[in-house]
C-alpha cells in the first residue's frame, strides 16, 4: 500500500487524513492532520478467542506530552495510567464506531491512537475519533464505515464548527458529535440552559460536515483499501426460529413478573430450560454450543419485549410507554457533612454527598494544554452491591469515569461564579441500587444535595433518559429506561437541564443511525419527564439553604491594595503563617488583592480579617498609634505601628526634653503612643512621640 492523502477545509481550516508511510504492520494506519495538531490512529487485528461470544473491541488513545513540548509530571517522568480526558476520549471513539460491525464479528480488534503534536488551537480527541473511522475503513476489517465525527460550538447565537481550545471559553454549548453519511448514531452535549431547537439544530448543522468528511474517507479507502476479509459464521435461522417457537411465550410471561430480582430468576429459568434441553451436562459435544444458544435466545428475549413495546404500548415492568416509576427525594440525610440527598427512581438510588472547601483543595489538571485548576468535582462509583453482586473491588472504571463526568457536564452549567460562591466543591454519587440510568439518577441526587448544602445554584437540574425500541419496522419511545431496556433497546439518550433549557445530552445507540427527526421528538419527550421529576425534587427542598452547614467552613472575602500582597504574605511567608497558627484559619490571596479567609470558627475567621486588615491599613498623618519599639539606632527609635508597618521616630521628636541618646528614652519591645507627621511618596513613615506628649500636657491644662 503506497503513501495516498486525502484533504479538505473544513471548519475554515485544512483536515488532511495520510496513510501508508507509518505503522505500516498494523492492519490499517493513518496520520490526521489540522492545523498543527496530529494524531496517528491504528488498527490492530487478531484471531478470535476459542469460545468467545461478545466483540472484543478495545481502544486506546494516549496523549503525548512531547507533543505539547512538555515533561511529564510525577518522579518518573513517563507517562503513567490514562487521564480522565484520555478516558473520556477512548469512550468517544469507541462509541459511534461499535455498532459498525457485522453480527456475529467476534474478532480480536485494538484501536490505538496517539497524539503527536498540538498546537493549542485544535483539540486533537475529534482527530482520534476520525483517525479510528479511517484506519479501519482502509483495512480488511469488516467496518460498515467509513463515519466522521465533528465539535460544535454555540457563540453569538450562530454554530462554529471545530472551534479552536480559544473560542471554547466563549461558547454557551460544546457538542461532539459522530455519524455516516446516512444518520448521526452518537450525540455529547454540554450546554448552558440552551433550548432544544438549538441543540437540534446544531446537530442538523454538524451532520453536513460529518457527511464531507465520510466522503474523504471513502476517497481515501478507495485509493488504498484493502478487500474487507470476513468469514461470516454459518446461519443459524434455523435453530433461531426453533428456539423462538418454543421459548418466545415462556419469555413473555417471564418478563411480566414484577421486581426486578423476581424478574431476572423467571427469565433465568428459561434460560436454564433451554440449556438443559440443547447443552444436557451428560452429553460431551452437543449439536449446538451454550454460546450459540444463549445469544439467540437473548435475541428472542429482545423481540419480545421490543414488540410488546410497540405492538402493546406496555412494558415489562407494567409501565406505559411514558410512566416514570415512583420517585422519592430526601435531603440532610447524613448528620456532620456540608450537604447530602438521596433520589430514588424505581430501582435506581442515588446517595450524594457534598463536601465544600477551599481554593487549596482545587483540583489541578496538567495535560497537553495550559495547566488550569477546577473548583467543581463529581464522583461516582458504582460499587457490585448496587446490582446484587460479587465481584472484586479495583480501580475506577472507564464507566465510572464516563458517568460522571456527564453527571458533572450536567449541574456545572448552573453553578454560581466564585465571586459568589468561592468554595471548591466535591460531590460524590453513591449508587447504592441500579436498575436504568443512575447516571441521571446523579444528577438529581446531586442537584438536592447542592441545594442542602447552600450552594446558591441558578436553577434546580433533572436528568432522564429516553429509549426506543423497534419492531416490524415501527418505532416507539420510552422513558425512564430499566436496565433491560438498555440491553434489549436500539437507543439510550439521555437529557439534562432545568426548567429553561438543556446542561447535557449523551445519547448512544446500538442501531447504524437515528434521524433528525427522532432526534427532535427524543428532545420532547426527555423535557416532559424532566419536568415532572423537577416538580417532585422541588417538593423535598424549594430552594438553596440560605446559609452552609455548620460544619462547613466559613469563608470571608476581603479585598486589598494589590500592593500591600506582600506585607499580608510577609518575609518568606513569615506573617501569613503566623496569622494561620494564631488563629487556626486558612488564607488565601489571589494576584488582584482577594483575600479568602476560611475557618469553620467564625471569631477565628473573624480574628484572621482583622489581622489582615491590620497589616494593610493605610497609615494616615496625624492619627496617633499605639506602637512597639523594633529596633534602636543613634539617630532614633523605629516603632512597628501597625504589623508589618515600622516609622522612625526621630531623636528630637521622642521627648519633649533634649535626647542625646534614643536608649535613654526607650527599649526594644516597650509600647509608645505616637503620631504621624507624614508619610512619604516612598512610604516612609515620620513619627512623633513629642507631639504626643504636648497634647496630653495642653489637654491636662484645659481640664485644670
Amino acid at each position: 500500500m503506497g503513501f495516498e492523502f486525502v484533504e479538505r477545509e473544513i471548519g475554515g481550516r485544512t483536515l488532511r487524513i495520510e496513510t501508508g508511510k507509518y505503522a505500516k504492520q498494523a492492519a490499517g494506519a493513518v496520520i490526521v492532520k489540522y492545523g498543527d495538531t496530529v494524531v496517528l490512529s491504528a488498527a490492530v487485528t487478531g484471531p478470535p478467542r476459542p469460545g468467545v461470544d461478545f466483540f472484543p473491541l478495545t481502544v486506546d488513545y494516549r496523549e503525548k506530552t512531547y507533543a505539547a513540548g512538555k515533561f511529564p509530571g510525577g518522579f518518573f517522568k513517563r507517562e503513567a495510567r490514562p487521564t480522565n480526558k484520555e478516558i473520556l476520549t477512548m469512550r468517544m471513539t469507541d462509541r459511534p464506531i461499535r455498532p459498525m460491525f457485522p453480527e456475529g464479528y467476534v474478532d480480536e480488534l485494538l484501536i490505538q491512537s496517539m497524539v503527536l503534536s498540538v498546537d493549542q488551537v485544535n483539540d486533537p480527541d475529534i482527530l482520534s475519533m476520525i483517525g479510528a473511522s479511517a484506519a479501519l475503513s482502509v483495512s480488511q476489517v469488516p467496518f460498515d464505515g467509513p463515519s466522521g465525527a465533528v465539535r460544535i460550538g454555540y457563540i453569538d447565537d450562530e454554530y462554529v464548527l471545530n472551534p479552536t481550545l480559544k473560542q471554547m471559553e466563549y461558547t454557551t454549548m460544546e457538542m461532539v458529535l459522530s455519524g455516516h453519511k446516512e444518520a448521526i448514531n452518537m450525540i455529547e452535549v454540554g450546554a448552558q440552559e440552551l433550548a432544544d431547537e438549538i441543540i437540534a439544530g446544531a446537530v442538523e448543522f454538524g451532520f453536513k460536515a460529518i457527511q464531507e468528511i465520510c466522503g474523504m474517507i471513502s476517497e481515501l479507502q478507495e485509493k488504498v483499501g484493502k478487500e474487507k476479509v470476513w468469514n461470516a459464521p454459518p446461519s443459524k435461522d434455523a435453530l433461531l426460529a426453533e428456539l423462538r417457537k418454543k421459548y418466545a411465550t415462556k419469555l413473555k410471561k417471564a418478563r411480566n413478573t414484577k421486581g426486578k430480582q423476581d424478574r431476572y430468576a423467571a427469565v433465568k429459568e428459561v434460560y436454564n430450560e433451554a440449556k438443559t434441553e440443547y447443552c444436557p451436562a451428560d452429553v460431551d459435544k452437543p449439536e449446538h454450543s451454550w454460546n450459540d444458544v444463549r445469544n439467540l435466545v437473548d435475541k428472542i428475549e429482545g423481540e419480545v419485549i421490543s414488540a410488546m413495546v410497540v405492538k402493546e404500548g406496555r412494558r415489562t415492568d407494567g409501565r406505559g410507554l411514558l410512566d416514570i416509576r415512583p420517585l422519592e427525594c430526601e435531603v440532610g440525610v447524613l448528620p456532620r457533612v456540608h450537604g447530602s440527598s438521596f433520589f430514588q427512581r424505581g430501582e435506581t438510588q442515588s446517595m450524594c454527598i457534598i463536601t465544600l472547601g477551599t481554593g487549596r483543595d482545587e483540583q489541578v489538571v496538567d495535560g497537553l494544554g495550559e495547566e488550569y485548576s477546577k473548583k467543581f468535582m463529581l464522583h461516582y462509583n458504582f460499587p457490585p452491591l448496587c446490582v446484587g453482586e460479587v465481584r472484586r473491588m479495583g480501580a475506577t472504571s472507564r464507566r465510572e469515569i464516563g458517568h460522571g463526568n456527564l453527571a458533572e457536564k450536567s449541574l456545572e452549567a448552573v453553578l454560581p461564579t466564585p465571586d459568589k460562591f468561592p468554595y471548591t466543591i466535591r460531590l460524590v454519587s453513591e449508587i447504592l441500587e441500579s436498575n436504568g440510568s443512575s447516571s441521571m439518577a446523579s444528577v438529581c441526587a446531586g442537584c438536592l444535595a447542592l441545594m442542602d448544602a447552600g450552594v446558591p445554584i441558578k436553577q434546580p437540574v433533572a436528568g432522564i433518559s429516553v429509549g426506543m425500541f423497534e419492531s416490524d419496522g415501527e418505532q416507539k419511545l420510552v422513558v425512564d429506561i430499566l436496565g433491560e431496556e438498555d440491553h434489549f433497546g436500539e437507543m439510550d439518550f439521555k437529557v439534562s437541564g432545568t426548567q429553561r433549557g438543556i446542561t447535557a445530552v449523551q445519547v448512544d445507540l446500538k442501531g447504524r443511525g437515528l434521524s433528525q427527526e427522532l432526534v427532535v421528538e427524543s428532545l420532547l419527550t426527555a423535557k416532559n419527564a424532566r419536568l415532572e421529576i423537577l416538580r417532585k425534587m422541588l417538593s423535598s427542598l424549594k430552594a438553596p439553604r440560605k446559609e452552609t452547614s455548620e460544619f462547613a467552613p466559613r469563608i470571608i472575602r476581603l479585598k486589598i491594595n494589590p500592593e500591600k500582597i506582600g506585607k499580608v504574605i510577609g518575609p518568606g511567608g513569615k506573617y501569613i503563617r503566623s496569622i494561620e497558627a494564631e488563629t487556626g484559619a486558612t488564607v488565601e490571596i489571589d494576584e488582584d488583592g482577594t483575600v479568602l479567609v476560611a475557618c469553620c470558627d467564625l471569631n477565628s475567621a473573624e480574628a484572621a480579617i482583622s489581622m489582615v486588615e491590620a497589616v494593610t491599613a493605610e497609615v494616615k498623618v496625624g492619627k496617633i498609634y499605639t506602637g512597639k519599639v523594633s529596633s534602636i539606632k543613634d539617630f532614633g527609635a523605629f516603632i512597628e505601628v501597625a504589623p508589618g508597618q515600622d516609622g522612625l521616630c526621630h531623636v528630637s521628636e521622642l521627648d519633649t526634653e533634649y535626647v542625646r541618646n534614643a536608649a535613654d528614652v526607650v527599649k526594644v519591645g516597650d509600647t509608645v503612643r505616637v503620631k504621624v507627621l507624614a508619610v512619604d511618596d516612598q512610604g516612609r513613615i515620620k513619627l512623633s512621640r513629642k507631639a504626643v506628649a504636648l497634647e496630653e500636657q495642653e489637654a491636662a491644662t484645659a481640664e485644670a
